[in-house]
C-alpha cells in the first residue's frame, strides 16, 4: 500500500459528522499559515484550503481516501479543535454545537481508527 492509494474507512456518522465540522472551521473561525499548513502536510494555505473542499465532500459521501488525505483529514481536525491560536479551541462548542467530551472521544475513535486502518503515522 503506497500514499496515495485509495483506502476505504468505515466511519460512524459522529466520526464523519466531526471531521465535516472541522473542516468548516478552517473555513470560518480558523486560519492557517503557510508553515502550518505544510506541516499539515500541504503545499501552502491555498492549497489547504482546496484540499480541504475536496476532502470535505468525499468525507460527507464516504468515498475511500489516500493515507495522505487520511493523514491530513486528522490532523486539521486536530488541530482546528485544540488550538486557541489557529483554530476554534475555546469556541469550538459555539462554532461547531459538539461538546469538548464528545469531540474527544470521537477523535479518539477517529485516531485509533485511522491508525489501525490507514496507517496515518506512516503516511
Amino acid at each position: 500500500m503506497t500514499i496515495d492509494d485509495p483506502v476505504a474507512i468505515d466511519l460512524t456518522d459522529a466520526e464523519r459528522h466531526l471531521l465535516v465540522r472541522g473542516f468548516h472551521e478552517w473555513g470560518g473561525p480558523a486560519h492557517a499559515t503557510d508553515a502550518l499548513a505544510v506541516a499539515m502536510g500541504f503545499e501552502d494555505v491555498e492549497d489547504m484550503y482546496q484540499q480541504v473542499r475536496r476532502l470535505r465532500t468525499s468525507i460527507q459521501a464516504g468515498q475511500p481516501l489516500s493515507r495522505r488525505d487520511w493523514r491530513r483529514s486528522l490532523i486539521a481536525t486536530e488541530i482546528v479543535f485544540a488550538s486557541d491560536i489557529f483554530g476554534s479551541g475555546y469556541e469550538w462548542s459555539t462554532t461547531t454545537g459538539l461538546t469538548d467530551e464528545e469531540t474527544m472521544k470521537t477523535l479518539r475513535d477517529l485516531q485509533h481508527k485511522l491508525t489501525m486502518q490507514a496507517r496515518v503515522h506512516n503516511a
